[in-house]
């Protein structure tokens, strides 16, 4: 064991850091410190560090190193215990660039599992909780004037507590069934940015391919609009908003206006977008984006710039039809859990991201149900660039109970407001099979909750469809998204035959609607099926039905896929699973990626081209 260290590491300079590019693509700075590498790090099972203060300076025995943004569950921490550890802190020195000197420092957090505390310098910075979403502190008046400042993080899991939302992450000691190893602490980047006062805090962007123009809702912090800045000289000057949109390196649109609000709203016509039809359109086939950049300008000087994307993208639903960008559509998907063998839910590289959607894509598959997870900015970058739609879904509980539903519903709405501008999401699915509603075909307070997420979820974003929940036991909700993990080819083919028997049928003896409700037409969709386990490489596990060769596999692929792409009512599906993970051997390729047939083969039975 590594000797206890009172002193906190620092990283050096030059070190090749892990996960070294820009955590935060569709809002992005140039200036920007990556504190990802290695921290001091201590487990706190004897719950000693907030008596003992260990956020002080020169307190706490930080005994073991880590490799930050990864686990301590995972091998890529340098750590991978996977065993109960619930309190755990982390700390590391770092010193702000000289030439960031008069700017406010911000330190930002991608993701930290589950309830997190932050001082800098042994005072409170910030406090978060939930596991999958992001948050932040202005850090200025806490730094030390002469250097050498030290950033302590405490971070509490709840492991056992089965009305935590944790997505996949098992409740027992070890993985079983479908639940798989924890993630306790850091696993997105942790960077710093310099910022003026007056500067963007956010911006929401609405394609409208219909009116051929972006609505844009641009947020600004107190400073940027009152006069009652810190600075005399700078309080006479107005702040000026300039939007620039470009396509392909070539300027469509220009618009300045002076900032007077919190938040200021534009539609922006795009020159000639219309023009071009579907050659400016983003579909996974051509994937076109526009860039747009914001800057801040106060007596003629830049005081803040951002960088961002949008596609030009409309879902909708469309007299019971799914459709994208006005034009019925036929979704292939794939269900993607995000797990990697050494960094669990961490992707070891963003080259990982890129190769997973790479064979997604390779495979025939039009997009991902990104499953009881929210996954990395990172990857969503890569699907918006390379062409994928993704179903963005929520990690959900188990069970019920009113703490639940007060972390869940807070989470969530941070979830969608983070992911809004992707181009690639295209339906929401804040819940999956009943997962912490497990008596709502009984219990008014669960169908409540269901009601109040969906109705929740399209007051943040009326752009997208939303599931109520994915799979059955259903209320109000824009598709009848089914699971179905029967095999039998002659089976499905009667049962999707007409959207009377699809949604009478009652698949893991569940009822599609319930609470009185009852299918008004929705577009049909088998949202999870197949799940065929082949056993491609030493790891043993489990699967819904078995394969024991590539033309048994191939055979089993076509048995499930067939009946759906010949029904005359399904609109789409996502088939089980992209990879294997851990002990379930239901993935097309392996757990380290590696295809169980070729991927064309793969290809033709997925499109239909057997």
């Amino acid at each position: 064991m590594p000797t206890p260290s009172s002193e906190p590491s620092s990283l050096q300079k030059n070190t090749a850091l892990p996960r070294p590019e820009y955590p935060r693509p569709q809002f992005e700075r140039a200036q920007w410190l990556n504190l990802n590498g290695e921290w001091d790090f201590a487990f706190d099972d004897d719950r000693r560090g907030d008596r003992e203060r260990w956020y002080e300076s020169g307190r706490g025995a930080f005994e073991r190193r880590i490799n930050v943004p990864f686990a301590f569950q995972s091998k890529l921490s340098g750590i991978g215990d996977p065993g109960f550890h619930d309190l755990v802190w982390y700390r590391r020195a770092f010193d702000v660039p000289e030439e960031w000197a008069g700017r406010r420092i911000v330190l930002n957090i991608g993701a930290c599992d589950y309830a997190s505390t932050v001082w800098v310098n042994g005072r409170w910075a910030a406090s978060h909780e939930g596991g999958h979403t992001p948050f932040g502190a202005d850090i200025t008046d806490l730094l030390n004037a002469e250097g050498g400042n030290t950033l302590v993080l405490r971070a509490e899991d709840f492991s056992r507590d089965v009305t935590l939302p944790r997505g996949k992450q098992f409740w027992q000691e070890g993985s079983q069934s479908i639940f798989y190893t924890r993630t306790t602490g850091i696993w997105q980047t942790v960077w710093l940015e310099p910022m003026h006062e007056a500067r963007l805090e956010k911006v929401k962007l609405t394609p409208d391919i219909d009116r051929g123009e972006v609505r844009m809702r641009l947020f600004f912090s107190r400073e940027t609009f009152s006069r009652e800045t810190s600075s005399v000289t700078e309080a006479a000057e107005p702040v000026t908003a300039v939007v620039r949109i470009s396509f392909a390196g070539q300027p469509v649109a220009e618009q300045s206006f002076p900032v007077r609000n919190a938040e200021e709203s534009r539609a922006i016509g795009l020159n000639d977008f219309n023009d071009h039809g579907l050659g400016r359109w983003w579909t996974p086939e051509q994937p076109n984006l526009y860039d747009v950049t914001f800057e801040l300008v106060r007596g003629g000087q830049t005081i803040d710039a951002v960088s961002s994307y949008f596609g030009m993208r409309k879902i909708s639903i469309e007299n019971g039809r799914l459709s994208l960008n006005n034009r019925p559509t036929y979704m292939r998907l794939v269900l993607d859990q995000g797990y990697f063998p050494d960094g669990v839910l961490t992707a070891p590289t963003d080259e990982d991201f890129v190769r997973d959607i790479r064979l997604t894509k390779e495979m025939g598959f039009d997009g991902v149900r990104k499953h009881q997870k929210m996954e990395d900015p990172r990857f969503l970058h890569w699907c918006d660039r390379m062409g994928l739609l993704v179903w963005g879904e929520a990690a959900n509980a188990y069970a019920y109970s009113e703490e639940y539903v007060r972390r869940f519903t807070r989470e969530w709405q941070e979830a969608v407001d983070r992911d809004y501008n992707h181009p690639c999401i295209v339906v929401w699915v804040p819940m999956n099979e009943s997962w912490g509603i497990p008596n709502v075909q009984v219990d008014i307070r669960q169908q409540q909750h269901g009601q109040t997420l969906y109705y929740l979820t399209k007051s943040l974003d009326e752009t997208r469809p939303v599931i109520y929940n994915d799979g059955w036991e259903m209320m109000t909700t824009d598709i009848a998204a089914i699971h179905d993990y029967e095999w039998r080819e002659p089976v499905l083919t009667e049962r999707y035959a007409t959207a009377e028997r699809a949604t009478q049928a009652m698949p893991a003896n569940r009822r599609i609607f319930v609470g009185g409700s009852r299918y008004e037409g929705q577009p049909i969709l088998v949202t999870e099926f197949g799940g065929i386990a082949y056993r491609k490489s030493e790891q043993e596990g489990w699967g819904y039905s078995g394969a024991d060769s590539d033309e048994d596999f191939l055979a089993r692929l076509g048995a499930v896929i067939r009946p759906l792409t010949v029904s005359g009512v399904v609109q789409g599906f996502c088939y089980t699973q992209l990879t294997d993970v851990e002990q379930e051997i239901n993935g097309l390729v392996t757990y380290h990626r590696v295809p169980k047939v070729p991927v064309e083969d793969i290809r033709r039975v997925v499109r239909g081209e057997e």
